[in-house]
């Protein structure tokens, strides 16, 4: 399964152009004042025990604690693929100068394949700045509950989670979280058991 933190979609024209409108049109997006509004990056200690969860024939061992403070800059349904059956949404979601709406309505963004998609015209921020404050995140809910407040979430909200970045295995199936908001490409996507999700 290829995974991807933030691609520069100048490289893909074709597939954003066409995914831009389906997001567009399917939600009313959060606008806030201008100004950094998550300013703390996500935080995270590695775990040396942990607990392991079950969710149908996957097991998931979290690999270290993981709380954040983000605006939600999209989400997107999964329902077909393999991963779906434990992770049926993802987050891509923006901290620090990716959680300033002055930024953010300068860069067209959205999701697909599991990938999370940006470009721009012009660069508000340095390129770096959007790939180490912005991701891709592979939402695991712990119950039904977390499932459904998920589910509810708009584009531009400023939420909290709690949980943890964990691998996720089956007989067919290996899923590895990134543990690092430096990187980018294949791989860089984190996988989060959500514990809890708030609106701030």
């Amino acid at each position: 399964m290829i995974r991807r933190k933030a691609i520069s979609t100048s490289l893909l024209p074709l597939i954003v152009v066409a995914a831009l409108p389906i997001v567009a049109g399917c939600e009313q997006a959060v606008s806030l004042p201008a100004g950094v509004t998550a300013p703390t990056p996500p935080r995270q200690v590695k775990l040396t025990e942990a607990p392991v969860f079950v969710r149908g024939d996957f097991i998931i061992r979290p690999v270290a604690s993981f709380e954040l403070d983000a605006r939600v800059l999209a989400r997107e349904r999964y329902r077909f693929d393999r991963s779906a059956d434990v992770s049926p949404i993802d987050l891509a979601l923006g901290w620090g100068p990716m959680s300033d709406q002055a930024v953010i309505d300068q860069i067209k963004i959205s999701q697909s394949r599991r990938f999370y998609w940006w470009r721009v015209k012009r660069y508000p921020i340095p390129r770096r700045q959007i790939i180490e404050n912005s991701a891709n995140m592979h939402m695991v809910p712990a119950n039904d509950e977390v499932r459904d407040q998920l589910f509810s979430l708009k584009p531009g909200e400023l939420i909290s989670i709690s949980g943890y970045l964990a691998n996720v295995t089956a007989d067919d199936f290996t899923w590895r979280t990134s543990t690092t908001r430096t990187d980018a490409g294949a791989g860089a996507c984190e996988i989060v058991w959500v514990e809890s999700v708030q609106r701030r």
